[in-house]
C-alpha cells in the first residue's frame, strides 16, 4: 500500500460506491423523461471527461499519446458508449431502474467468460457463480418488466457484455496512467454518444425540466467524477474484492430507490432473481478474497 488509508475516507468512498453508483439508475430514469437518451449520456461523459482531463493536466499529468488515445477510445466505446448507453436506452424504453441494475449486476459473469479468451482459468466456485447467474437472468426474464420490453432486455444484456469485454480487454491495452485513462474514455464515449444521437434523429423538442437538469448534473459530478475517484481510492487501499463489492450492493440500492421514489413495481420473480444474481456475484467474488 502506497500510503496509510484514512478511515473516514474509506467509509466515504464505500458510501459513494454503494449509494451513488446504486442511485445512478434512478437518476438516469429521471433524466430520460426530459432528455433524449443518447444525447443525455453523451453530454454526461463529455462534460465529466473534459473536467477530469483539465484537472489532471493542471496537476501535471502528461498528454496521452496517440496509441493511448486509441486504446482509451476502444475501452470508452465498450464500457461507456455501449455499456452505459445501453442502460440509458433501456430505461428510456420503459425498463424499471431497479431491474436494469439487476441485469447489469450480471457483468462479473460475462467478465469471467470473456477472460477465457485470454487464457484465464476459472475455479469451480466461479463456475458455480456463472451458472447461478444465468439462472438468475432466466428468472428475471419471467418478470413483467422485461417481458413488457424485450428490446430493453436485449439492450441491457448487450450493455453488460460490452462492459465486461471492455474491462477484460483493457488489461492488455496501452492505456494512460491513473485517472487520465478514465478521462480519455469519457471524452471518446461522450463524443460517440452525441454523434449516435444526432445520426439517429434525436432532437430536443422541449427545454428539459429542472429535474432533468438536476439529474444530468448529478450523473456528471456524482455518478461519473466523485464515484470514479472513490473507486480509484479504494483500489489503492483495500482488497480488490472489497473495492468491487458494489456489484452486489448496487442492485439492492437501485431496487429500493426505484420502488420508494419512482413508484416502480418489482414482482415476485424479479425479487427471487435479485437474490439469485446477488448470490452469484458474491460467489464469483469469494476467490478474490482468498487470493489476497
Amino acid at each position: 500500500m502506497p500510503s496509510r488509508p484514512v478511515p473516514a475516507l474509506l467509509v466515504g468512498a464505500f458510501l459513494a460506491l454503494y449509494l451513488v453508483w446504486g442511485s445512478t439508475y434512478l437518476f438516469i430514469r429521471i433524466g430520460v423523461e426530459s432528455w433524449p437518451p443518447l444525447t443525455m449520456a453523451g453530454i454526461r461523459f463529455l462534460v465529466a471527461g473534459a473536467i477530469l482531463y483539465g484537472v489532471l493536466r493542471a496537476r501535471g499529468a502528461p498528454r496521452p499519446t496517440a496509441p493511448q488515445w486509441r486504446a482509451g477510445g476502444w475501452v470508452g466505446l465498450l464500457l461507456l458508449a455501449c455499456g452505459n448507453g445501453g442502460v440509458t436506452l433501456a430505461e428510456h424504453a420503459g425498463v424499471a431502474s431497479g431491474v436494469a441494475a439487476l441485469v447489469i449486476a450480471t457483468m462479473p459473469l460475462f467478465t469471467l467468460l470473456f477472460g477465457l479468451l485470454w487464457g484465464q482459468r476459472n475455479s469451480w466456485l466461479e463456475w458455480t457463480g456463472i451458472l447461478l447467474g444465468i439462472a438468475g437472468i432466466a428468472l428475471l426474464n419471467l418478470g413483467a418488466n422485461l417481458q413488457a420490453s424485450p428490446a430493453g432486455a436485449a439492450l441491457l444484456l448487450f450493455a453488460a457484455a460490452a462492459w465486461a469485454f471492455g474491462s477484460v480487454w483493457s488489461r492488455y491495452l496501452p492505456l494512460p496512467a491513473g485517472g487520465m485513462a478514465s478521462a480519455v474514455e469519457m471524452l471518446i464515449a461522450g463524443a460517440a454518444l452525441l454523434l449516435a444521437g444526432l445520426l439517429s434523429g434525436e432532437r430536443l423538442h422541449a427545454w428539459p425540466t429542472l429535474s432533468g437538469w438536476l439529474a444530468l448534473a448529478y450523473l456528471i459530478f456524482f455518478g461519473s467524477i466523485l464515484a470514479f475517484n472513490a473507486y480509484m481510492y479504494l483500489l489503492k487501499h483495500v482488497r480488490p474484492a472489497a473495492a468491487t463489492s458494489y456489484a452486489y450492493v448496487n442492485p439492492v440500492v437501485a431496487v429500493l430507490l426505484g420502488v420508494t421514489f419512482a413508484g416502480e413495481h418489482i414482482g415476485a420473480w424479479e425479487m427471487v432473481a435479485m437474490g439469485v444474481i446477488v448470490g452469484a456475484v458474491v460467489l464469483i467474488g469469494l476467490p478474490q478474497w482468498r487470493r489476497r
